[in-house]
């Protein structure tokens, strides 16, 4: 649509009449001596009369084109707009960081598939979670790997297609044989410092014990705490095993209440598939739609019709009178 960015100097419209009003000409009376015989005395004293100062009165095609044109200049300083339709941008509200172990003990294969046959844990793991990712459109997701210490495999991202393609090249042991989950919960809070979201879920995923991290994981809890990281966690594996591959439900439970989340457990792979549609049900999805119109300015349009008419007009007059001073002569 058309519009004026600024209407309020339509008001200066009628200012011409205004002044006109206001303002009239500068009139001014001089003595004078009225001599009957003017002719004969100019020529007796050999001087050539001229004509006194002369002022045109307009002519009503002058009045209307300097008025059109007057017109055209207030539209002009208006900033007459074309308004385009709406561009709407989706920014999301909520980043989401997933957390995966993935030390040597994710390749053992005694995870109960869906069809009951044992599948190593890391390929239960990776369907599941690339199904979640793919549910999440509306999210920034990023994506952490820890085994004896926590690497950042993908930032956080709109590019989901990215996250899932990192999701299937994960190979357990590629981020060393033991588990720093402390560390991990460390990495995730340095990631979440560069984000502007007002809501922050990591989703930590092991299943076994923290062996490896320089920071404890229920300190590193309080630090997410403290930044606003809801962590929910997700626990693997074997609770009755012993050294490392013991899953420490306790810590888990405990890192999952300290950050206002929840943990987990899931026994087989249709467990942790539903464990990860509460996940999605649990985190909504929550979106801010910014919208901009575009705007083409068109003043240029009005103002140069309006050098066009006063030039055209001028040119015209200019014309007209030489011809008539051709002809006189």
């Amino acid at each position: 649509m058309y519009q004026l960015d600024l209407p309020w100097l339509l008001l200066t419209l009628p200012v011409p009449l205004l002044v006109w009003w206001l303002l009239p000409p500068h009139r001014e009376t001089s003595a004078s001596i009225r001599l009957p015989f003017f002719t004969e005395v100019a020529e007796a004293a050999g001087v050539r009369p001229t004509e006194g100062s002369v002022i045109a009165r307009r002519t009503w095609p002058q009045i209307l084109c300097e008025g059109a044109a007057w017109c055209l200049v207030v539209v002009a300083l208006a900033r007459p707009q074309f308004v385009e339709p709406p561009i709407e941008k989706v920014e999301p509200q909520r980043d989401i960081l997933l957390a995966l172990d993935l030390s040597q003990s994710m390749d053992t294969k005694d995870f109960p598939g869906a069809d009951g046959k044992p599948l190593a844990r890391v390929d239960a793991v990776k369907q599941v979670v690339a199904d979640f990712v793919g549910r999440r459109p509306g999210d920034r997701i990023g994506l952490v790997a820890f085994g004896d210490a926590p690497y950042p495999l993908a930032p956080f991202t709109m590019d989901h297609a990215l996250v899932e393609t990192m999701i299937a090249d994960a190979v357990p042991g590629m981020a060393g044989p033991r588990t720093s989950l402390g560390d991990a919960l460390g990495l995730a809070v340095k990631m979440f410092e560069k984000t502007t979201v007002p809501e922050k879920v990591l989703i930590v995923l092991t299943d076994g014990n923290d062996t490896a991290s320089r920071m404890p994981p229920l300190k590193a809890a309080e630090i997410a705490k403290s930044k606003g990281v809801v962590v929910h966690a997700v626990g693997i594996g074997d609770p009755l095993a012993t050294g490392e591959d013991k899953l420490d439900t306790a810590t888990l439970q405990k890192i999952a209440e300290k950050t206002g989340g929840r943990y987990f457990f899931g026994g087989d792979q249709a467990q942790l598939a539903s464990i990860y549609q509460v996940l999605d049900q649990i985190t909504p999805g929550d979106q801010k739609k910014l919208s901009w119109r575009p705007r083409v300015e068109l003043f240029q349009w009005p103002l140069l019709a309006a050098v066009l008419l006063l030039a055209g007009f001028h040119a015209s007059a200019g014309a007209v009178g030489f011809v008539r001073r051709r002809a006189i002569a």
